[in-house]
């Protein structure tokens, strides 16, 4: 069986290459340019790995990056101040306070602080529930990423089964929201199954799509997989390997070796799902500044 590997960092770039060319016409037109701005309060290595990402992709496609740092000695209330200056900044169309936060700090909180306009990670309730309702709002990142990308791939999810290991308000919940609307790219007969659903093997092996997201490094092995079924892996795990340079490597939540060897198609870890997050990222800050302008000429 050939598998067909899903790169998302080859979608990724094209889709930042068709919104720089978006930010470009939008420019000549205002004079202005999308702004994001993304908070990261203290020090953790991943999160600051990210928001590098972040900042690299908007420069690519010509959204302003407005960097903020937090001590988490300042406290939640300098934060929530910050998110109040953002929310009436009309040079920022998008905020995006990285998580995980640190110990002390409510992060739902955090999240329902952000005005819903600007809720480009698309966590705060308003969008969660528009989302939900089939109505216009802000879709989370990844979820919105792994849609794309099947999208790209031509692979129809309609009338499809699609199992979501993990039921995080993250992924596994919001995926399931998008997938099973009545729209055009999904339509999906939905399964969520997590820490407590009997019989996961049996689930598992009878989707169409089988989608992985608990964090947990190589759990999807090839027993649990359908022959030809697609494999979207959306866990980043470090694991120790002193083979490498850093002293770990980066592998998903489906054990790439084995279910490659059955699946009809699969995404890798490192360049599956996760340059299609920042890339829908991008997406929705340009969304938000297009219905900014619309407001203005309005």
């Amino acid at each position: 069986m050939v598998t067909t590997v899903l790169n998302g960092k080859t979608v990724s770039d094209a889709m930042l290459l068709s919104l720089a060319q978006t930010v470009r016409s939008l420019h000549l037109q205002t004079d202005r340019d999308p702004g994001l701005s993304v908070v990261l309060v203290g020090d953790n290595p991943a999160s600051r790995v990210y928001v590098e990402a972040k900042k690299k992709a908007c420069a690519k496609v010509g959204i302003n990056s407005f960097d903020y740092r937090l001590a988490p000695e300042e406290g939640e209330g300098a934060l929530i101040d910050l998110i109040s200056h953002l929310n009436s900044d009309p040079d920022v169309h998008g905020i995006l306070v990285q998580l995980p936060l640190p110990k002390g700090f409510d992060e739902q909180k955090i999240i329902e602080a952000i005005n819903p306009a600007k809720d480009v990670d698309g966590f705060h309730p308003m969008n969660v529930g528009r989302v939900w309702q089939g109505l216009a709002g802000f879709k989370s990142c990844t979820p919105y990423g792994v849609f794309e990308l099947l999208r790209y791939y031509d692979i129809s999810v309609e009338g499809k089964h699609v199992v979501i290991i993990g039921r995080s308000n993250i992924v596994g919940k919001p995926l399931a929201s998008i997938l099973v609307q009545r729209a055009a790219g999904a339509n999906a007969t939905v399964t969520i199954c997590h820490s407590k659903s009997e019989n996961l093997h049996q689930l598992t092996r009878s989707a169409d799509i089988l989608v992985a997201a608990i964090g947990v490094p190589g759990f999807v092995t090839a027993d649990m997989v359908r022959p030809g079924a697609v494999v979207i892996d959306v866990g980043i795990n470090r694991v120790e390997d002193e083979s490498a340079k850093s002293g770990y490597r980066v592998v998903g939540d489906v054990d790439f070796a084995s279910v490659s060897a059955i699946s009809g198609a699969i995404t890798p870890v490192p360049g599956g799902v996760g340059p299609m997050t920042i890339a829908m990222l991008m997406k929705n800050t340009v969304e938000s500044f297009e219905r900014d302008i619309a407001e203005v000429k309005e």
